[in-house]
C-alpha cells in the first residue's frame, strides 16, 4: 500500500481524505498543517482518515513514498522543496505558485538534486495532455479564457477597476500573458499556470479573464493551435461545496493523480 504525506487540511485536503477513505491501495497516515490550523486539522483527520499523525513537520527521517500539496502557494516553499531535495517524489496541487518568476526553475532543481520526480497536476482544467503532447509537436499559440462571476474577484486588482457588484456585462478585467496573470491574480492563477507550463511557457501563454455576471459557474477555454492542429475546450466547473473559490474538478483531479499511483491499472 502506498503511503502518502498530505501537505495541508483545509477544504481541498478534507475531501481527498473522503473520497479515499478505506482505499485498499492508497492511504493518507500524516498530513502536515500549521500550528493555528492543528486543532480543524485532528477534527477533520479523526473523521475521515483516524489512521493518519496529524504533524506540523515531516521529521529529517521520515520519508513517505509520496507527498501530495494541497496547502496552497507557501507551502511549496516551506515543504515540497525540501523534500524534493530528500528525494520523496511530491504532486503539486498550487500550480499557480511556479508561474513566479525562477519558482519552476527552482522546484525542478530541487527535484533533479534528489533524483526524484514532482508532478504537477491538471486541477480545475482539462486538455493539459492534448495540450502537452502537441507541445512536442510545434505550438503556434496557445489563448487561456477565465469567466468567473464578479463576485469571485473581490479582493483582486480588478475591484480598482469596476464596481464589481454593478456590473450588468461581462468585463475584461485582465489581457497579459501567464506570468503577469500570475503576479496580479495569485489565487485565480492555478489554471492560467497549468496551461502555460504544459504549452508555450508563462510569457508566450495569453492569458484573458472576465468578470461575467451572465455565469454562476467558473468557465475555463482554451485555444491552441500548432503543428497538430487546432482545438478549442470549453470547461463550467462547479465550485467546491466548502470552499466556493474552489473547483470541485481539482479535488478529483489530487484524487484520480493519487489512485494512478497506487493502481497497478491507470489511465
Amino acid at each position: 500500500m502506498l503511503k502518502i504525506a498530505m501537505i495541508g487540511c483545509g477544504a481541498i485536503g478534507a475531501s481527498v481524505l473522503e473520497l479515499l477513505r478505506g482505499d485498499a491501495d492508497v492511504e493518507v497516515d500524516r498530513v502536515v498543517t500549521t500550528a493555528a490550523s492543528r486543532a480543524a486539522a485532528e477534527a477533520t483527520v479523526f473523521r475521515w482518515a483516524p489512521q493518519a499523525r496529524v504533524i506540523e513537520e515531516l521529521a529529517a527521517g521520515d520519508a513517505p513514498d509520496l507527498i501530495v500539496e494541497c496547502a496552497g502557494h507557501s507551502a511549496i516553499v516551506q515543504h515540497v522543496v525540501p523534500a524534493l531535495e530528500r528525494g520523496i517524489p511530491c504532486i503539486i496541487a498550487s500550480v499557480g505558485a511556479l508561474g513566479a518568476p525562477g519558482m519552476a526553475q527552482q522546484v525542478e532543481q530541487a527535484a533533479r538534486r534528489g533524483n526524484t520526480r514532482v508532478e504537477l497536476l491538471s486541477g480545475a482544467i482539462g486538455g493539459i495532455d492534448a495540450l502537452a503532447a502537441a507541445r512536442l509537436g510545434g505550438l503556434d499559440s496557445v489563448v487561456y479564457t477565465g469567466r468567473k462571476p464578479p463576485g469571485a474577484w473581490k479582493g483582486t486588482p480588478a475591484k480598482s477597476a469596476c464596481k464589481l457588484d454593478d456590473l450588468t456585462e461581462a468585463l475584461c478585467i485582465f489581457d497579459g500573458n501567464a506570468g503577469e496573470a500570475a503576479r496580479l491574480y495569485p489565487k485565480n492563477a492555478n489554471v492560467a499556470a497549468t496551461v502555460a507550463l504544459a504549452g508555450l511557457g508563462v510569457e508566450r501563454t495569453q492569458v484573458r479573464l472576465f468578470a461575467d455576471p451572465a455565469v454562476s459557474e467558473n468557465v475555463h477555454h482554451i485555444e491552441a493551435r500548432g503543428a497538430f492542429g487546432s482545438f478549442e475546450l470549453t470547461l463550467r466547473g462547479n465550485p467546491l461545496a466548502a470552499n466556493p473559490k474552489t473547483s470541485a474538478l481539482t479535488v478529483y483531479s489530487v484524487a484520480r493523480a493519487l489512485l494512478n499511483h497506487g493502481r497497478a491499472l491507470v489511465i
